[in-house]
């Protein structure tokens, strides 16, 4: 192995020598806005050496391709634009470190290693590491106890989601005595192991346990404590980042290691994904915290993700993958107009606090009103435009009655979305709020508005990107 064969390996390998950098920066007395600076530059240079990594490495163990490449682009936006909305944040909290920002690089890695595993124990390797970087970065804020608890039940909510998806591992290599994706799917195959019980077991535990990492029904009790107790830079990054590399692990677990179980996997997303849009619309319908209704908002989309992958085609999958780059702007722009109140003061975390915004800041009311519309899919933003190449799928694989109640959801969630419209525009201001924003806070606002406003305008070229990456790996398989 020399240094040209890790090409595949680079984006990879600078965020780690990012990390490192960061944590001796912190040793020295430099300014914590440079230390911020050099984790943007970082990133950005690790998403150049991301154009055109592709390859196999260590024995097939670990894939770069286009379908891990798109999640890891997903990934890198994540990074960067959560480190813009920190800034600010953390000044206001006086806990700017630089091993914040070393905890989300080490989380970003963890997630680009679950993208491209093909093996069961490299996608435990990057689990574990995204997880313990977010467990430590929901208890960041070491002085308020609502960040010290919501760690605590992060952490053990996400340690026995773990412990699930160990056992669901386990039960895999026994049966197949292999830890790689796709022999694990060959052996199945040949050997006619799809009614064999201790498979289906296996199949029914690991996405039980991605079904914790991602937030749906039933196993999302621990994301509404934890998005409102966490610091709302780290909510913002852990409510995109662990979610999207939940499906691509989801997306590609279920095309490679269990294909021949699609009947059985296609029934039990179905339940997941009804009961997950129900659970997060209804209870966001009655929350006064923002934090809160978006984390049952995040709990709702997912349940329109896994819409994504239950015809099981690769048009289908494309849907989900696209809907979740889109998902990332709508999201992170909510929450960084969220930080644009934050001050030593105020929380802004209230819906009543948004309370005549249009009269006292018209420009940041603006910007949440896109983003709220967006969120709810309504046309012309990027939202609508991802519901609806997930619904035309369901509706061309037949999936009518999914569809209806798919579309009926996305009514019900309008309620709680425009809630915060009706606040900002007609109600009066209940005191005096003072924005605090910052260049990079302003910078992340624009790219989140511009990109919500461009694919909802021009989407062909962002949905035939996601076709053509997942179809590649989706046509290897046939």
């Amino acid at each position: 192995m020399d240094i040209y064969s890790l090409h595949p390996l680079m984006p990879e390998i600078v965020l780690a020598l990012l990390g490192l950098c960061i944590l001796m920066l912190e040793l020295t007395s430099m300014k914590k806005e440079y230390i911020a600076l050099t984790a943007m530059t970082g990133t950005l240079a690790a998403l150049y050496f991301l154009r055109g990594s592709s390859g196999v490495l260590f024995d097939g163990m670990y894939q770069a391709d286009g379908y891990s490449n798109y999640f890891k682009l997903i990934f890198f936006l994540n990074l960067f634009l959560s480190i813009l909305i920190s800034i600010k944040y953390l000044e206001v909290e006086k806990s700017s470190h630089g091993e914040f920002y070393a905890l989300m690089v080490f989380a970003t890695i963890g997630m680009m290693i679950m993208a491209s595993a093909e093996n069961m124990i490299v996608l435990y390797v990057g689990l574990e590491l995204m997880s313990l970087s977010t467990y430590v970065l929901a208890g960041f804020l070491r002085h308020d106890s609502r960040s010290t608890e919501s760690a605590v039940k992060y952490l053990l909510m996400g340690a026995f989601s773990t412990a699930i998806l160990l056992y669901g591992i386990a039960l895999s290599y026994g049966s197949t005595g292999t830890m790689d994706f796709q022999q694990i799917g060959l052996y199945i195959n040949s050997h006619n192991l799809s009614g064999n019980p201790v498979v289906l077991l296996s199949l029914v535990l690991i996405m039980v346990s991605f079904s914790f990492k991602v937030a749906a029904a039933p196993f999302h009790m621990w994301a509404p404590d934890v998005y409102e107790g966490a610091p709302t830079p780290v909510t913002a990054f852990m409510s995109i980042g662990p979610k999207a590399a939940g499906f691509a692990v989801l997306g590609k677990v279920l095309v490679m290691v269990f294909p021949s179980l699609r009947s059985d996997w296609t029934s039990i997303l179905i339940v997941i994904s009804v009961l997950t849009m129900l659970t997060g619309n209804v209870m966001a319908l009655v929350q006064t915290n923002i934090k809160r209704m978006l984390a049952y908002s995040s709990i709702a989309h997912a349940g329109y993700l896994l819409l994504g992958l239950i015809p099981g085609n690769y048009e289908s999958f494309a849907g989900m993958m696209n809907y979740l780059f889109i998902y990332l702007f709508m999201n992170v722009g909510a929450f960084a107009v969220i930080i644009s109140l934050r001050s030593a003061e105020f929380m802004g975390d209230e819906i009543r606090d948004y309370a005549g915004l249009a009269k006292t800041h018209p420009v940041m009311a603006s910007l949440m009103l896109v983003f709220m519309f967006a969120l709810a899919g309504i046309p012309p933003t990027a939202g609508f435009i991802g519901k609806f190449y997930i619904f035309s799928e369901l509706v061309k694989s037949n999936y009518i009655w999914l569809t209806i109640a798919g579309v009926m959801f996305s009514v019900v969630s309008a309620f709680y979305y425009l809630r915060v419209v009706m606040y900002m525009y007609m109600r009066p201001p209940e005191r005096e709020v003072v924005l605090e924003t910052t260049p990079p806070l302003n910078l992340a606002l624009f790219i989140a508005f511009t990109m919500i406003i461009l694919i909802g305008v021009l989407p062909q070229a962002f949905i035939s990107h996601a076709k053509n990456v997942f179809f590649t790996m989706y046509q290897s398989l046939l």
